[in-house]
């Protein structure tokens, strides 16, 4: 049989096209009149019995080989999504590509979802855009309100608000830090309020009444309010701006108790409120996570995190592994030559084997014998190595991610441009 691909003419023995009988080329035995012909391939030659294809030659050469050698691999020079769209052409199942070739097809796969979910992202943006496209002053001031506080790169008074916004952020993570130092945290248990006291709540107040208004932009402009409650970064301002109020009511009804005659019991209630207090407070530093809408390296790290969950994973359990196995180890060596007893057990040594894996080193615990310090030193060792193999293919996808990332962002960009 003469199969001519793209202007490439192949001489194929029919037993060869035999071996597959439910792709493409196999079905061409069984056809018995020329509209069956017709109806798997292009066009037909009656006089050189030559059937034609337009499809891609290069990759057809590919199948081939698969069909006469049994091995099936992508091409490097081809888009590996349009090889498979020629493998589903051809009727050939994904399952006999080769492993590492199977791997790049999935992986290409996932990209390309992660660019539709992208690209719908940006059309609903537009679609909802265009639900004010009347020209009434108040759509005109929703689109103006929507640039302004959603794309920075809008206009001025969208790098103004975003400048502003991130000005704030780190008003409120320098504010954190001055409101943990000694002399404040003893006015605090004392009940005293200084002048730097006051002028910390002040700044704290202020950040979080510009954050509650940029809250509240956001949320008047977004046309479906359940969409925008479910998004990550919307919820993490939700989590960031709730304990300054939760704190507030709680300081009140707190200092009411408290001007009531209690005794011990009032001193344990104002012991867990300040408890209570500490930790809303703590959750202050939630605020640094809305960075993530300006900056792309953020956004890169979010979505490295969400590629790599099998890397992650990988390096938890070699981690896991490796401390099991050396714990144990220097605990024996430890334990019966060792001239201090620092190692008391199993499971506190498993503290030392995670520190020297991941080259920390404290020096809280240190094998004293010769055995033990052969343990330490395999290891250290052993933790270089087991450290290094993930992170390489996780660099890989932070490249790539920040890569794609940044190309979106421009045909987003160029795409508002016109």
């Amino acid at each position: 049989v003469i199969i001519n691909v793209g202007g490439i003419k192949y001489k194929v023995p029919w037993t060869t096209l035999e071996n597959c009988p439910l792709t493409r080329l196999g079905k061409l035995k069984s056809c018995n009149n020329y509209d069956e012909i017709m109806n798997i391939c292009d066009d037909y030659d009656v006089s050189c019995n030559e059937f034609f294809f337009d499809r891609n030659p290069s990759a057809f050469r590919t199948i081939m080989t698969f069909l006469t050698a049994g091995k099936l691999r992508l091409l490097r020079e081809m888009c590996a999504l349009s090889f498979q769209e020629e493998l589903v052409y051809w009727g050939i199942e994904e399952d006999h590509l080769e492993w590492c070739c199977k791997k790049r097809l999935r992986q290409k796969e996932e990209e390309a979802a992660e660019a539709r979910l992208y690209e719908g992202e940006m059309v609903f943006s537009e679609t909802t855009q265009c639900a004010f496209q009347d020209n009434s002053r108040l759509s005109l001031c929703m689109r103006k309100l929507r640039d302004m506080v959603e794309n920075p790169h809008s206009g001025i008074p969208g790098k103004i608000f975003a400048c502003i916004s991130v000005s704030f952020v780190a008003i409120t993570a320098v504010s954190l830090c001055i409101s943990t130092m000694p002399d404040v945290r003893e006015e605090e248990d004392r009940g005293e309020c200084s002048r730097k006291c006051y002028d910390i709540f002040v700044l704290e107040t202020v950040c979080v009444a510009w954050f509650s208004f940029e809250f509240l932009l956001r949320s008047i402009q977004a046309e479906n309010k359940c969409a925008f409650l479910k998004t990550p970064l919307n919820i993490i301002d939700i989590l960031a701006i709730l304990p300054f109020y939760i704190s507030l009511i709680v300081d009140m009804v707190s200092t009411k108790n408290s001007s009531k005659p209690g005794g011990g019991a009032g001193n344990k209630y104002l012991e867990r409120v300040g408890l209570v207090l500490r930790f809303l407070r703590a959750l202050r530093i939630l605020y640094v996570m809305r960075l993530a809408r300006h900056s792309l390296g953020l956004q890169t790290l979010g979505l490295t995190v969400r590629r790599c969950t099998r890397e992650f994973g990988l390096l938890l359990l070699f981690l896991c592994v490796a401390m099991a196995l050396f714990s144990p180890l220097v605990y024996l060596a430890e334990s019966e030559l060792g001239a201090k007893q620092e190692f008391t057990s199993v499971p506190t040594s498993y503290w030392w084997a995670v520190i020297s894996m991941t080259t920390v080193g404290y020096g809280d615990m240190v094998p004293r014998s010769i055995p033990g310090q052969v343990v330490a030193l395999s290891s250290i060792l052993s933790g270089i190595l087991l450290m290094a193999f993930p992170v390489t293919s996780i660099f890989h996808t932070f490249s790539r991610s920040y890569s794609e990332l940044k190309e979106q962002q421009q045909r987003a960009a160029s795409r508002q441009m016109r």
